[in-house]
């Protein structure tokens, strides 16, 4: 699978379950439940957004080095 490809699919995947996690976010919420966003939820869509922008930096990279190849 190509760069693009795994960062379409992560992001996919993570829209998924950031979506899921809004349905059952409408039927759980107490302490534990904003515990459980704050320490999954959001660093999961921290960490995936950082990712995103490590895999664009990449695809940069390897476009450069397919052009000096060239």
């Amino acid at each position: 699978m190509s760069l693009s490809g795994s960062k379409s699919r992560m992001f996919g995947l993570t829209r998924e379950i950031t979506v899921q996690w809004d349905d059952v976010r409408a039927h759980w919420r107490d302490a534990k439940s904003e515990e459980f966003e704050r320490r999954y939820i959001t660093e999961l869509t921290y960490q995936v957004t950082r990712s995103l922008q490590v895999v664009d930096k990449l695809e940069e990279i390897l476009k450069k080095v397919r052009s000096d190849c060239e």
